[in-house]
């Protein structure tokens, strides 16, 4: 069942490539009709963009941003703070909230949440959690604001759809910008919040061209070059 269900998903994905051109590249709002049209799937499918980008290994481009239209289901937040920063976070909705009960919950593999956030007295200790968070990309990180004392206001902008991206090795950033059943206006909102907010992390030691490659697609669907030039 399990090869005959692959078969008739590469079959699908070779009609659905036919309709796009690899060689040329489409103006946003076609990119997005088409994306949208191509995603035919029984589920809701998440249309992703990707940008690939001229940067090295020393160069790290990280950073949380919330799109103008949220999506998909609520985040699980993990707080480890202590006193009245726990409280804070407890009454601001995240899901776990502790200090050092709840780090020998998460070495014990404990990791029913998608965010962790922690206040920068703790971060001593939640650095000993490198092996767990870390090869997960959860660890609370000072660039992307999870280390912080305003516990508040980050746990309600995560909760309300807050989400992180980052450049992997090979300098591409994936980053989920809607679904196919929302409008082709949001979802253009959304990609060019999240393309924006990505040009703005230009490394100033950089020559020639920042960008490499636009591209967005459905989960099921194929990729649609961007001419990412034209963007504005």
């Amino acid at each position: 069942m399990a090869t005959k269900k692959r078969e008739k998903g590469s079959k699908l994905y070779r009609k659905i490539a036919t309709t796009v051109d690899r060689v040329k590249t489409y103006a946003v709002d076609e990119a997005v009709t088409m994306v949208k049209q191509n995603a035919t799937a029984k589920f809701d499918e998440t249309i992703e963009a990707v940008v690939n980008l001229n940067i090295e290994s020393k160069h790290s481009i990280r950073d949380t941003i919330s799109l103008p239209v949220s999506f998909g289901k609520e985040k699980k937040v993990l707080v480890f703070a202590k006193g009245e920063k726990a409280e804070e976070a407890k009454k601001a909705g995240a899901d776990h909230v502790g200090a050092e009960d709840l780090m020998e919950k998460v070495k014990g593999g404990f990791l029913d949440f998608d965010v962790a956030i922690a206040t920068p007295d703790l971060m001593k200790d939640v650095g000993k959690l490198g092996q767990v968070l870390g090869r997960r990309g959860l660890m609370p990180n000072p660039k992307t604001g999870t280390v912080t004392m305003n516990v508040d206001s980050t746990v309600k902008a995560f909760k309300k759809g807050r989400a992180e991206y980052r450049a992997d090795k090979a300098g591409s950033i994936h980053m989920a910008v809607g679904k196919a059943s929302m409008t082709p206006d949001d979802i253009k909102a959304n990609f060019l919040a999240f393309y924006e907010d990505v040009l703005k992390k230009r490394p100033s030691d950089i020559k020639g061209d920042y960008v490499k490659r636009v591209c967005i697609s459905s989960t099921m669907g194929a990729g649609v070059k961007l001419d990412f030039k034209k963007i504005k």
